[in-house]
């Protein structure tokens, strides 16, 4: 018996099962295809950008009101823009009525996603 404990505790599926740190934890990977990004928005600002991206959520100045779901559309636009997918591909998963929502991006990889915010934060 000794043995086939000392296989188990040699850790390696614990280790396999969290892969290295590559992306915040505010993009994740829904298979097969989408990725849902955590995002805290900012509605009512001057101009429509990102302004951080860490392991809680992407922050987002929104340039329209939080009325009428005006600050939801302007902002399924502006991530599509961002990201270059089509505005279809791109939805509110869940908050629609909060400022912390998850957006869902259809047929994207998590690396085009990060590839794409991270240049918009880098150009800034």
């Amino acid at each position: 018996m000794a043995p086939s404990k000392k296989a188990k505790s040699k850790g390696n599926s614990v280790e396999s099962a969290q892969p290295p740190a590559k992306y915040p934890a505010c993009l994740r990977s829904i298979p097969p295809s989408s990725v849902a990004i955590s995002i805290h928005a900012k509605p009512g600002s001057k101009l429509a950008t990102i302004t951080d991206m860490n392991d809680e959520a992407l922050g987002v100045q929104i340039d329209a009101p939080a009325k009428d779901g005006e600050a939801n559309a302007a902002l399924l636009d502006y991530i599509s823009s961002v990201i270059g997918v089509k505005k279809r591909q791109v939805s509110i998963g869940s908050g629609s009525k909060s400022r912390d929502k998850v957006v869902i991006i259809e047929d994207a990889t998590l690396q085009s996603v990060f590839d794409a915010l991270d240049r918009v934060l880098k150009s800034q």
